[in-house]
């Protein structure tokens, strides 16, 4: 009975190192294949970075409604190197939600933004993304009179 335990054992190890050995080959190679494809990537870009990739993205949670707190409303700026996006902004009621998409161009809105939305489109420029508050220095609201829409 004790040979038959030790021997179950033994089985059982040698199988765990056999699969340890497998899952560390199989690690190596990954790491391998991902560096090969992030070499390739680099010469076809020229070693350069994709100018359309999103780069930079900052968020700005607030109270858009007097009658809701929790700071459940947000607006998002997400753009790319050359400051190409769109600033997403959600503003959450009790009994509904309003969502919308400004587009950016070389840093620019398109459209006039909202004292958050400028918060956010300035701390994704400046890289002070992903999350800000509100109360942060480097906020620019541009005009008080902006309306939300």
């Amino acid at each position: 009975m004790l040979v038959t335990v030790a021997v179950a054992g033994l089985v059982a190890g040698v199988v765990g190192l056999s699969i340890a050995v497998v899952a560390h080959n199989r690690v190596n190679q990954v790491v391998d294949e991902c560096g090969h494809m992030l070499r390739r990537q680099l010469q076809i870009a020229g070693g350069t970075v994709d100018e359309c990739a999103l780069r930079d993205l900052a968020i700005v949670h607030y109270d858009a409604l007097k009658e809701m707190t929790g700071r459940r409303s947000f607006s998002l700026a997400l753009l790319n190197a050359v400051g190409d996006g769109v600033v997403i902004s959600s503003i959450n009621g009790r009994s509904e939600t309003r969502t919308y998409a400004k587009a950016v161009q070389a840093g620019q809105p398109m459209e006039r933004l909202s004292p958050e939305e400028n918060q956010a489109l300035r701390a994704a420029r400046l890289g002070k993304g992903p999350v800000v508050s509100m109360d942060d220095p480097l906020a620019d609201f541009g005009d008080e009179a902006a309306t939300r829409t």
